[in-house]
């Protein structure tokens, strides 16, 4: 972790010294970081730095999506040594392929959001006010951010949750600072514990861009479901699907064109991208997403849909999700390329004047909240699972319904697979719920000797390893690497 201060610490001071920039305002100090939250509005500022940051490749800007559904099964690859296979054949240790941008980007994250909540209970001791929608903005951003990582290198919740998780930092580390991995459970803990504190500090309007209250709302019930939580994840999730007024599903009229368009009205909590400011270009998840050679020759063929999952995709004929699907390389008539963050398949983007590749990041949407809602109440109230798996299952009209008789975890799962696809939830929903991951090593006459065709969660490769930069600096943590690595 000493690493990661020396690091962080000089990388943040560089983030709040270029806010101006970004913002077009300065904090109050902007030379003395100490002395840099001194009102609401620059608490603002670190703010939008720290949603600024949730956009790297390295976390929500691409690999954490990519990683869900490459890792799942969902997506496949045509080509090695297109880039990032890893994430597909599992070649990863802790010195080569490990990701380690996941833990040092995170990380720096966190770093951003507890700063901003010491430098605000300074502030409030003094008697400032105005800075809670700030605080539940940064608390809830820091437990989506624990959450994330916790998946990444600890078990489920479900499996072992007394297992290692990941460090817990709550406060500003001194340099000399070596925290160890707190277990799963403990994780979680703290989490809840974020997520409860935050929500009555947020507002219960629509904040594009920001976290209000069923922002909050909606990652406790992403939350409370991996942890097997069933009551509390539907609680959570019915306020957010009642709040009609600020969210309601897309139709299927205007279900394609939706990702051609910022801040719809299915976006519970939506990143920002921006053309000069945060936009990835040729890295970005879209070209990453889409086919060989479209829109740039940096376009690769990196990603493409897997047999299994066109397959399901296409039972019957008029399933609207396809229409954000174009055809890959591998034939005239495959529509495994994917639009969603390039904003249509002719490379609309999400705002008339964007660079195509500076598409906004839907990292909750109300689609997924009707689909939590479902799998929530399967064990209670089967017409409630069935009822909430229909409003979702209706994206493609020939579907059977599903009925409170006939309603199954499966069938849930089949229908979030299809609805959330490029959104980066498959994997984690398949090791939770203990299920197994078949890869089509076929579709690009692919050997691997690196994984399993088959994995579940027994397999010690679903969790990525510890860098090993992060033990050099961290020798106690070496001790609890994660199994065979």
């Amino acid at each position: 972790m000493k690493r990661i201060n020396i690091l962080l610490i000089s990388i943040f001071m560089l983030s709040v010294l270029s806010c101006k920039k970004f913002l077009d305002m300065t904090p109050s100090n902007s030379a003395d970081s100490n002395k840099a939250i001194q009102t609401p509005r620059d608490a603002q500022i670190v703010i939008n730095g720290v949603m600024n940051q949730m956009t790297d490749a390295s976390y929500y800007g691409r690999n954490f999506f990519l990683y869900g559904d490459v890792k799942g099964g969902d997506m496949t690859v045509y080509s090695q040594g297109r880039g990032l296979d890893a994430l597909y054949n599992y070649n990863q240790n802790a010195n080569t392929n490990s990701f380690s941008g996941f833990w040092s980007q995170i990380y720096y994250c966190i770093l951003q959001t507890n700063y901003l909540l010491e430098e605000i209970a300074k502030q409030e001791a003094i008697g400032v006010t105005g800075f809670a929608a700030y605080k539940g903005q940064a608390l809830t951003a820091r437990a989506l951010m624990y959450f994330d990582l916790v998946r990444l290198y600890g078990k489920a919740y479900t499996d072992n949750s007394q297992s290692f998780g990941v460090p817990l930092i709550l406060t500003r580390q001194e340099y000399e600072a070596q925290p160890l991995r707190s277990t799963v459970e403990q994780v979680y803990n703290q989490i809840v514990k974020d997520l409860n504190d935050a929500a009555p500090l947020l507002p219960k309007t629509k904040t594009n861009g920001y976290i209000n209250y069923y922002s909050n709302k909606a990652i406790q019930a992403r939350v409370y479901l991996y942890m097997n939580d069933m009551p509390k994840s539907l609680l959570a999730a019915e306020e957010v699907i009642g709040a009609t007024a600020l969210y309601t599903l897309y139709t299927n009229a205007n279900w394609v064109d939706s990702w051609k368009s910022q801040y719809g009205s299915e976006s519970i909590f939506e990143l920002g991208v921006n053309p000069l400011e945060n936009d990835l270009g040729a890295a970005s998840l879209g070209v990453y997403q889409r086919n060989k050679g479209v829109g740039t020759t940096a376009a690769l063929g990196f990603f493409y849909s897997s047999t299994d999952f066109l397959t399901r995709l296409n039972q019957g004929t008029s399933d609207i999700r396809r229409g954000i699907m174009a055809r890959d390389e591998s034939s005239a008539t495959r529509l495994g390329a994917l639009y969603k963050y390039s904003g249509s398949t002719t490379l609309a983007g999400d705002k008339s004047t964007a660079n195509n590749t500076a598409v906004n990041i839907k990292v909750v949407r109300l689609s997924e909240v009707y689909l939590i809602a479902a799998e929530a109440a399967l064990s209670t109230n089967t017409t409630k699972a069935a009822n909430y798996l229909n409003a979702i299952r209706q994206r493609n009209p020939s579907s059977v319904l599903a009925t409170p008789a006939t309603v199954t975890l499966d069938m849930i799962l089949d229908e979030k697979s299809k609805e959330l696809y490029g959104e980066g939830q498959r994997f984690f929903d398949l090791i939770r719920t203990n299920k197994s991951i078949t890869y089509n090593d076929e579709f690009g006459g692919l050997t691997i000797s690196t994984r399993p065709k088959t994995i579940d969660r027994t397999f010690n490769k679903t969790l990525l390893p510890i860098p090993q930069t992060e033990i050099n600096a961290n020798p106690g943590i070496k001790a609890q690497q994660n199994p065979g690595y």
